[in-house]
């Protein structure tokens, strides 16, 4: 099975912006993370992360994963495109996001790709993806 990891805005910064809400993992380090997670669950994983919402939306209108997991950074509270882009590809989506977004400022409570997503996991930091990869590998083995 393969698997998309797509990280958006200011991941690229993990360990260095806001540590004490981001946690202090920098994204290479998530980076072997995931692909230690996905090896041991015998996912063959990919990586992306762009700062600019075009890239990433290319990058998911071109994937050929079985799932995607999908970190939008503050694209989750403005991106109507990576939205319909997470419709339109009709791949099955995992929403993770590090911080608890539930738990911030009102305008961060708010997704606008959650109800295109399969689930959410929201505030458990880098195990999120670990999360995601087992919850993935289980939950769409077809994709």
């Amino acid at each position: 099975m393969r698997v998309l990891i797509l990280n958006g805005p200011n991941l690229n910064l993990l360990g260095k912006r806001e540590p004490v809400v981001y946690g202090d993992t920098t994204y290479a380090e998530l980076e072997q993370l995931c692909h230690r997670w996905g090896g041991e669950l015998g996912l063959e994983v990919e990586l992306y992360q762009s700062n600019h919402e075009g890239a990433l939306l290319d990058r998911l209108h071109q994937t050929e994963a079985d799932f995607v997991v999908l970190n939008p950074g503050a694209l989750t509270h403005t991106s109507v495109a990576l939205r319909d882009a997470v419709a339109g590809v009709g791949l099955p989506t995992i929403e993770v996001h590090l911080s608890n977004i539930y738990a911030r400022e009102e305008w961060r409570r708010r997704s606008l790709l959650s109800e295109v997503c399969r689930g959410v996991i929201s505030g458990l930091g880098v195990q999120g993806y670990r999360l995601a990869l087992s919850a993935g590998k289980e939950l769409f083995p077809g994709g």
